[in-house]
């Protein structure tokens, strides 16, 4: 199952806090398409979702994003302009 560093658990929160004001609201990741996957504050996930939590976080995540994002670890940073970049790696075995 996708896991979350530190760093993007409290990203998240953080990120989902302002922007939905929501007990279960969270991110959900959905795709892949081309360009990538598709990362969105929602109130709630959808029928079907994964839900992954780590602390506070609550991340969705899409039947096709969870097959191909179960074996990975989702990091994330704020970027010197105050961007949020999400980052996907291979789970150490």
């Amino acid at each position: 199952m996708l896991t979350l560093t530190e760093n993007a658990s409290d990203i998240v929160t953080t990120l989902v806090n302002s922007q939905v004001p929501s007990e279960n609201g969270g991110l959900r990741i959905s795709g892949p398409n081309p360009e990538g996957f598709a990362i969105t504050a929602v109130l709630a996930g959808e029928p079907g979702d994964t839900l992954v939590e780590s602390g506070d976080a609550k991340v969705y995540l899409e039947d096709a994003a969870s097959q191909v994002l179960a074996d990975k670890i989702l990091d994330a940073q704020v970027t010197p302009e105050g961007n949020v970049q999400f980052a996907i790696a291979d789970q150490p075995h």
